[in-house]
């Protein structure tokens, strides 16, 4: 039987009615499953007294809230679509987002406010709820809203195959697509999650990384719920109240990406008992060697990577501990049910699924599985280009060795050809990273008349005296670069731009490039 989300949900309270369910660390709030069940029924009762409907969509626009977590359950047990957006998108990137998937209501909350009202006269078909004090004018109480609902359980048709949530990509490459996935998916997402990372019904799990991702929603929050777990949920990372929690809380598992694990070993750990935690997953980038030590030194924590992208769900692969050292550089091996080819990149259109290449050898990294997304909302086109035979075309580049194992080097459309020749930015980054003067570092190409396009580097230091000339010598005499792969260009800056998952979003360093160029 393949479960919807409020079936997981449902099924776990009558398990563990009296289990511990819930703790909102920032406003101090514990559920057990039976008192947050009742949250869920009221909320998804003042949803129907606002008018959603099945396959209507409720927006959040919060930072990790017991609000946002009670929303992801009322949404499903009604049918309505989930859509949790970017609590780091400006107004204009809401607006885009809004205008898109056309939501009847929105639940956000003060600390993100500027975000709405700019834009709050444009959606006058849109009911927004404030989740807290001093209500603004264009806006609804929710917390009014949903005391005044009955918790009465709701009998709606959802089906397995019906959609479930839309979330938008991360937008790496431009403007964001909305991701369908049906509560199949995710049901199957969550059993492979449980598959690889052992969640137990005695764990504590902290929300720390943003729950309107997939990874943190996906990985983390649901498959815990799914076994009647505790999720500990932090309004937004910060590194001493993460380990104060792992230390009052007993916190056994925890999600981070590799620059919050560095953050959280940055402390002063003496200070904390973290014996409680045992389990660490992480995402977005693979862990060095030096890191992935330093978190079992220090922490005393395993580790297991996923990698995988919004549209499956996200998780495609896991890289357990024991392989974290002899597989170093690696996302790991398919997970359950999942299926991964490397196939020769098509250039001109969608890469032919059949056109696969031996191991070892690089191209475009495709998957099937059952957590597979349907297609992109209102981007038939996209979703054609996306889906190809019952595969998903990923867009990034990499190979598999012959024992499986999968190594991420790039991104298809960040390739760069200079005078004829392939260039994958990841292998020109590796080098620059080496350098102990780097404390971060992006490649990409810039339009050449006579090159086609010449290797760039945007460059953040770690050291002020480092000089473009020592970089290009770094270049020059490294065994593990060619010499036409090498930098032409070096621009140092303040910061890389990243999103909520730690990706570097290229496409604006190349409108920085421009402007550049413009000058």
């Amino acid at each position: 039987m393949t479960m919807t989300i409020a079936g997981i949900f449902d099924l776990t309270v009558s398990k563990f009615p009296n289990k511990d369910a819930l703790y909102d660390v920032r406003k101090d709030l514990r559920f057990t499953y039976r008192e947050w069940s009742l949250e869920v029924n009221k909320l998804a009762n003042a949803l129907l007294q606002q008018g959603v409907r099945k396959g209507d969509r409720v927006t959040t626009y919060l930072y990790n809230t017991e609000e946002l977590a009670t929303a992801y359950f009322a949404c499903a047990s009604i049918g309505a679509v989930f859509n949790p957006i970017n609590f780091r998108l400006m107004s204009e990137e809401v607006a885009f987002i809004l205008q898109d998937a056309e939501p009847k209501v929105v639940i956000f909350e003060e600390s993100l406010e500027s975000g709405i009202r700019p834009i709050a006269d444009r959606f006058p078909h849109i009911a927004f709820w404030f989740i807290d004090e001093h209500t603004p004018a264009y806006a609804n109480n929710y917390h009014k809203k949903v005391k005044a609902a009955p918790s009465t359980n709701i009998e709606a048709d959802v089906q397995a195959e019906d959609i479930y949530a839309i979330m938008y990509t991360s937008g790496t490459t431009g403007r964001p697509k909305g991701v369908l996935h049906r509560h199949r998916d995710m049901a199957e997402q969550s059993l492979v999650v449980l598959n690889a990372v052992k969640y137990d019904s005695r764990d504590n799990g902290l929300v720390t990384a943003p729950m309107f991702h997939c990874a943190e929603l996906h990985c983390a929050f649901l498959p815990r719920v799914h076994i009647g777990a505790k999720n500990t949920i932090l309004h937004q990372f910060d590194a001493k109240k993460v380990l104060e929690l792992i230390h009052h809380e007993k916190i056994t598992k925890l999600f981070a990406a590799p620059t919050m694990w560095n953050m959280l070993l940055q402390e002063d750990l003496n200070q904390y008992n973290l014996e409680s935690l045992d389990t660490g997953l992480y995402g977005a980038a693979p862990m060095a060697p030096a890191l992935i030590f330093a978190c079992r030194e220090k922490l005393g924590v395993k580790l297991v990577q996923a990698y995988g992208m919004t549209e499956m769900g996200p998780a495609i692969t896991f890289l357990g501990d024991d392989d974290q050292i002899c597989k170093s550089g690696s996302a790991g091996q398919a997970c359950l049910n999942h299926e991964i080819r490397i196939v020769v990149p098509n250039e001109e259109g969608p890469s032919n699924p059949n056109n696969v290449v031996p191991a070892g050898e690089t191209g475009e990294i495709i998957v099937r599985g059952p957590s597979m997304m349907k297609g992109y909302f209102n981007r038939e086109e996209s979703s054609k280009n996306a889906l190809v035979d019952g595969w998903y075309l990923s867009g990034d580049i990499g190979y598999l060795d012959d024992e499986g194992f999968l190594y991420v080097k790039d991104r298809v459309d960040d390739m760069i050809i200079s005078g004829g020749e392939n260039i994958y930015p990841r292998e020109v980054e590796d080098v620059l990273h080496s350098h102990e003067g780097v404390l971060d570092v992006a490649v990409l190409g810039q339009p050449d008349d006579h090159w086609g396009e010449l290797v760039t580097a945007f460059v953040v230091k770690k050291d002020s005296n480092i000089t473009e000339e020592e970089l290009d010598q770094l270049c020059k005499s490294s065994e593990e670069l060619a010499n036409f792969k090498r930098p032409r260009k070096y621009i140092f800056c303040e910061a890389l731009p990243r999103n909520a998952s730690g990706k570097i979003q290229k496409f604006l360093l190349r409108k920085q490039m421009e402007s550049i160029i413009t000058e």
